[in-house]
């Protein structure tokens, strides 16, 4: 993906979320609003072959990934044209055949079941990496250390990438984790690990397509700390408990407008290439609102289909 590609994605993602949050019939959702430079920056370094699991934040991811808006905003709805035909939501979003493996709703859910994949790649002797995303609240579980020692014991194909926005829904990253770096949680088990700026798209392609291709090549799991900010709330339901000053100094860490700047300076976007992306993004998101709208919800008779 080039930087213009780069740049569109971002935007999607955040006019995407702004229109859906407007929504009366939003429901309980989880947005991603000045985090947009690690899922687009993440998915620009995979390859279709390779599968993506993320936390319940997964909808900048979905998009990033491929998945079409349409189908995403139809499953976010409750609707039958879904992914899950509406009955994952935000929370279960899949669509594996489009790489994404799929959302976990439980903190820390998905670092088990994305060790088991990239287990089962390597037995399949497939040339391809597993991505794990989960916030910063997720080092604390158990269910992380507990991955990282088996993906070292076996060389797994994984890539575990911390998305720390540093708050556990109210909590500071200072008051839960001890580590100065989230990323020298890997050390103890001789697990390559760099913390990065999670604001610069560039930057994170280019570190996960560097842990990627050595997941690839058989040498093992990594582990990547990106360092983001959450503009929002942690979710719809969420009160924040942010004061106006710190939202609006971590506004200044926007990272749409930083890789704007960037293309600017180096003459690659003007205004009105700039325009076309907005309006064609506007366009793009319209039409996945219509297209959910237009879908019908599950019928009845599927309640108990799907169900383990």
């Amino acid at each position: 993906m080039d930087s213009i590609g780069l740049l569109r994605s971002m935007l999607l993602i955040r006019t995407f979320e702004n229109v859906f949050a407007r929504r009366r019939d939003h429901g309980f959702q989880l947005l991603s609003s000045g985090e947009e430079a690690v899922a687009v920056g993440l998915c620009a370094a995979l390859t279709a072959e390779d599968q993506l699991l993320t936390s319940g934040r997964s909808i900048g991811f979905a998009l990033a990934r491929g998945l079409d808006p349409g189908l995403v905003m139809a499953e976010l709805l409750g609707k039958s044209a879904g992914p899950c035909r509406g009955k994952g939501g935000r929370g279960h979003l899949a669509q594996p055949s489009a790489g994404f493996f799929g959302a976990h709703a439980v903190v820390g859910g998905n670092l088990t079941i994305a060790a088991g994949v990239a287990l089962a790649t390597q037995l399949q002797g497939r040339a391809t990496t597993v991505v794990c995303v989960f916030g910063d609240g997720a080092c604390g579980s158990g269910a992380l250390h507990e991955t990282l020692n088996f993906a070292a014991l076996w060389r797994l194909p994984l890539v575990l990438v911390c998305n720390n926005n540093q708050y556990s829904v109210s909590t500071p990253r200072s008051q839960a984790l001890a580590p100065q770096l989230l990323s020298d949680l890997a050390k103890p088990f001789g697990i390559p690990s760099a913390t990065i700026d999670g604001t610069d798209v560039v930057v994170v392609r280019d570190a996960v397509k560097d842990f990627g291709d050595r997941a690839r090549s058989g040498q093992g799991p990594s582990f990547l700390e990106c360092v983001s900010y959450r503009f929002a709330s942690h979710s719809t339901a969420t009160r924040e408990t942010r004061g106006v000053e710190e939202i609006s100094a971590l506004k200044q860490h926007c990272p749409i407008l930083r890789h704007i700047a960037r293309l600017q300076a180096e003459g690659i976007l003007t205004a009105d290439v700039l325009a076309c992306l907005e309006s064609e993004v506007e366009d793009a998101v319209a039409r996945a609102g219509s297209f959910a709208d237009a879908a019908p919800y599950p019928e009845r008779s599927e309640v108990l289909s799907d169900v383990m």
